[in-house]
């Protein structure tokens, strides 16, 4: 399942059972867009699959 679908079954519970703002999450979405185009996304992404690699407690 490709993660967008993920992505928008997460933004629709939290629009309709937390009541989020639409507006808000397409704020997010579209910042989140914005900074992967920035010097910051390498440093994101490194993070990012660091957090998941101790999150799963595999190293490779």
């Amino acid at each position: 399942m490709p993660l967008l679908v993920v992505l928008g079954f997460f933004a629709w519970g939290a629009i309709k059972f937390l009541g989020v703002r639409t507006w808000i999450v397409v704020l997010i979405a579209l910042f989140g867009f914005w900074l992967s185009h920035t010097f910051l996304a390498p440093a994101i992404e490194s993070g990012t699959r660091t957090s998941v690699t101790v999150i799963n407690g595999s190293h490779a």
